[in-house]
């Protein structure tokens, strides 16, 4: 990780911005894992939501030109644009600080030779996560279901609670992969951690779901939380769907992993991981607040010599009442 990381506010007259394996859901939990030893400042975390008067959360991904993380750029080196007009930066962070992510986890027929390799994955994310994260887990097949429906969110430290709520899962059934992503997003909003991420694992299949894709969709355009999907399917599985898979990605701010081997998976999972604790998360005060979809413009100021890429959500859903995290 690049430089000292630090959350502050700023008041600028010149904003600058901001396969198919029991192997998957490792990916998943390892995406939680505390990268580093320091020990994120809860006095210093910013608490902001999107939408009425409050702040715009934006996700944001920098990268060099060899795809390494950059996290060490001040708050005057990122300019936003909010539907063409520029908007002054309000609040700006690249601290390490703890995550609320929800794990969605296909658990349909497919799923059933895996769950010996599930449980010993659960362990393993509980030993190495930071134990100030919140989790909660939902596994859709026929139905959704919370893993843990008495406790909203687990610790992470909490190894014996996550290794027994893993052990109930029955995979079987079809596969509600829209219902389980719309409960996810709902769940997250009550999460007190600032940075709020989903994990999809799945083929991109759905075949038993109430709600649509496009309604999907919409809801992560109000929802400040970055999405990012592992496909696990292979050739010739006729469920398989990686364009749902990219548009949930892309809609949000997050990124679509195709991991065809082993080693592929584990090195997408590792790259997610940092992803979350490398990136930045700028604020600001929506200029209208007038129910329309916005669109999001994002540029960095390269230091002398420097080439690099930024990556963040496409745009939002603005509304005239308090949005939902």
């Amino acid at each position: 990780m690049n430089g000292e990381r630090r959350t502050h506010r700023v008041d600028l007259q010149r904003p600058s911005v901001a396969v198919r394996s029991a192997f998957a859901v490792l990916c998943s939990f390892l995406l939680v894992a505390s990268f580093g030893t320091k020990s994120p400042s809860f006095a210093q975390e910013p608490v902001f939501r999107s939408g009425s008067s409050e702040l715009v959360v934006l996700p944001v991904v920098v990268t060099d030109r060899d795809g390494r993380y950059v996290s060490d750029l001040p708050a005057e080196r990122f300019i936003i644009y909010d539907n063409g007009r520029r908007v002054p930066i309000e609040l700006f962070t690249n601290e390490d600080t703890p995550v609320t992510v929800g794990l969605i986890i296909d658990a349909s027929g497919s799923m059933r030779p895996k769950i010996a390799e599930v449980v010993a994955a659960s362990t393993q994310f509980a030993r190495l996560s930071n134990p100030d994260d919140e989790l909660f887990a939902v596994r859709f097949n026929d139905t959704v279901k919370y893993l843990v429906p008495n406790r909203p969110f687990l610790m992470a430290s909490d190894v014996q609670a996550l290794e027994a709520a893993v052990r109930t899962i029955r995979p079987d059934g079809r596969t509600q992969l829209y219902d389980g992503i719309m409960d996810g997003l709902e769940h997250l909003t009550k999460g007190t951690r600032t940075r709020k991420v989903l994990v999809v694992v799945s083929d991109g299949g759905d075949n038993a779901s109430v709600a649509k894709l496009d309604a999907v969709l919409a809801r992560a355009r109000e929802s400040s939380a970055a999405i990012y999907t592992i496909g696990i399917y292979d050739a010739d599985d006729v469920d398989k769907n990686p364009r749902v898979l990219k548009s949930l990605a892309e809609t949000t701010g997050g990124e679509r992993f195709l991991p065809r081997t082993p080693g592929e998976l584990l090195d997408a999972c590792e790259r997610i991981a940092r992803e979350i604790r490398s990136g930045y998360t700028i604020g600001y005060v929506p200029p209208a607040q007038d129910g329309t979809y916005h669109r999001v413009k994002l540029e960095v100021d390269p230091p002398p010599g420097r080439k690099l890429n930024a990556r963040t959500r496409p745009g939002y859903l603005a509304s005239t009442r308090t949005a939902r995290p």
